[in-house]
């Protein structure tokens, strides 16, 4: 099952979506994930926690899920 993760802005950053989504309580362990490389933005592995995620855009993250950008309406 996908959720929808909603944002009020053009895009939001990797990192503060992995806290907005609940993945991560902080951005040093957003930082590790990404590091492991267990994070994956439209099916390719992510290792940059600036990447801008725009709606649309599909994130995995081991052990938590799949997730989807979603604006708000």
């Amino acid at each position: 099952m996908v959720k929808k993760i909603v944002i009020h802005s053009e895009y939001i950053k990797l990192d503060q979506f992995l806290k907005l989504s609940e993945c991560v309580p902080t951005g040093g362990m957003a930082k590790a994930l990404l590091q492991d490389q267990a994070i994956k933005v439209n099916g390719e592995i992510e290792e940059r926690r600036g990447r801008k995620l725009y709606p649309g855009d599909q994130i995995e993250v081991e052990g938590s899920g799949s997730f989807e950008v979603e604006a708000k309406a």
